[in-house]
């Protein structure tokens, strides 16, 4: 991570993930992490999806509306 920046919290992260509270939650805890599961999958691809032409900052906020309007990224229900 050549571009990383040392937070306030002492972790380094992507420039991008330090640009607000969503990101760096996001940075830490799911970016670059292996999805494993047909839900974890779908809900990946859909949110992609709908990312198309927006910042991943606003899917991110809105992920709960999508949880639920997507049956919890459940493709059997879906």
């Amino acid at each position: 991570m050549s571009d990383a920046i040392v937070g306030a919290d002492g972790r380094a992260r992507c420039g991008w993930g330090q640009s607000a509270p969503d990101y760096v939650a996001y940075h830490d805890e799911e970016w670059g992490v292996e999805l494993h599961g047909d839900d974890a999958l779908f809900e990946r691809m859909t949110l992609e999806a709908f990312q198309s032409g927006l910042s991943w900052l606003i899917i991110l906020r809105k992920r709960p509306g999508f949880r639920r309007a997507f049956a919890g990224f459940d493709p059997a229900a879906v």
